[in-house]
């Protein structure tokens, strides 16, 4: 049994174990792809999570990133969904950001989104990063931060 599987079969269980103690009843299941572990949560319970702007999805994602976080490979996440509440809430991030970067870009004023946790700040960074031409930066302080998206300054001569 490869590392990777072993590590997804004990994410699976110990979230299964999180929200049975929770009283939850949701099914869980792991799915592999590139660049995360996506933890998936499925059942009528799962209103529980995604309530209140997903802030109960947040925290399990949070407690999950940390318990294993030295077991994940770099470059990798897990990622907790339930629902498809997540992936919809970060197509929504990501479309949002796209519209940000093509608004600084035309009046070429920088643009705002937040305040953000570290995981939807990364998906912005991300979106911002496949364009040359602008950049994204994190303000604030704590957890919880604004970003802006600009365009790079010009190169001088």
């Amino acid at each position: 049994m490869s590392e990777q599987v072993d590590l997804r079969t004990r994410v699976a269980a110990w979230v299964d174990q999180v929200v049975d103690a929770m009283g939850l009843e949701l099914a869980v299941s792991v799915e592999e792809h590139d660049d995360h572990l996506r933890v998936v949560l499925d059942g009528d319970d799962g209103e529980w999570l995604v309530r209140r702007k997903g802030e109960g999805l947040d925290a399990l994602q949070h407690v999950v990133n940390s318990v294993f976080r030295r077991e994940v490979d770099r470059g990798k996440r897990l990622v907790v969904d339930c629902m498809d509440f997540r992936r919809a809430r970060d197509r929504e991030l990501q479309q949002m950001a796209r519209f940000l970067i093509e608004k600084a870009r035309s009046t070429g004023l920088p643009q705002e989104i937040g305040p953000l946790n570290s995981y939807s700040r990364r998906l912005v960074h991300l979106e911002v990063s496949g364009e040359p031409d602008m950049a994204s930066e994190s303000i604030g302080e704590g957890a919880i931060k604004r970003m802006v998206i600009s365009r790079k300054p010009e190169p001088r001569p």
